[in-house]
């Protein structure tokens, strides 16, 4: 399991990980995180654990990784932003999840709309966003990682559609200076988006993306539509 003192070893971010709650089994580290959101804990608190047991993926689903081999940690954001830039919040996650997962496995990272990275098209880390807000801004929001690290052996049904650091790489990651250098991608670009709006990540995710002009199937509120991706708009939408 880890510690808080592991996790913070040569961490230079300014608020993000000032708090590290470690944790070897929790229900969700999103709920707890939520918990802690809800009771006033500042910007920057990180909730991690070696497993979930009713660990959350998109559209209800439920995120299963190895105990011990993977990441799943969350971080409370409080930016002071309009409600709609919420939908801008997972590109730019994805976005720093890709670059310092790329810069772990040299590896190019791909983002896909909205919440996955794939490493040679396969999934290896899914984001999930929950938030609250307060009069059309956002109060907080939780940012829910999963990434399989150094799982090598992954359930039949996803057999070919999921994937680990480890198996494409050809070596066991360092979680914890892993784990760092996500938390300091994630604050400088942070930073950048409080400052100037997080309008930039559309295009910066698009460059990361193979799906443009190529044909999707969606389900949106149990109707699967299908067309040709076009891109994104700037709230972070799918065209």
């Amino acid at each position: 399991m880890f510690t808080e003192r592991e996790l913070r070893k040569g961490l230079k971010t300014k608020t993000f990980g000032k708090k590290i709650y470690t944790f070897q089994t929790i229900d969700s580290t999103n709920n707890c995180a939520k918990a802690v959101a809800n009771i006033g804990g500042p910007e920057g608190i990180v909730v991690i654990a070696e497993e979930q047991t009713a660990g959350k993926g998109r559209l209800g689903r439920r995120w299963l990784a190895n105990p011990n081999e993977n990441l799943t940690f969350s971080l409370l954001l409080r930016p002071s932003v309009h409600a709609e830039a919420i939908h801008q919040l997972p590109l730019y996650v994805g976005i720093a999840l890709a670059e310092a997962i790329e810069k772990t496995t040299g590896i190019r990272a791909e983002c896909k709309w909205p919440n996955d990275i794939l490493l040679n098209r396969k999934k290896v880390a899914g984001i999930l966003i929950e938030g609250s807000l307060k009069e059309r801004q956002v109060e907080y929001a939780i940012v829910g990682i999963g990434i399989n690290v150094n799982q090598t052996v992954f359930p039949a049904d996803l057999a070919g559609k999921a994937t680990s650091l480890r198996l494409e790489c050809k070596r066991e990651i360092d979680r914890a200076a892993l784990f760092r250098d996500i938390l300091t991608a994630l604050e400088a670009m942070y930073q950048q988006g409080i400052k100037n709006g997080f309008g930039f990540v559309v295009s910066r995710w698009m460059e990361r993306s193979t799906m443009i002009n190529k044909p999707i199937a969606v389900s949106l509120h149990g109707t699967v539509m299908t067309g040709i991706v076009k891109g994104l708009s700037r709230e972070g939408g799918l065209k």
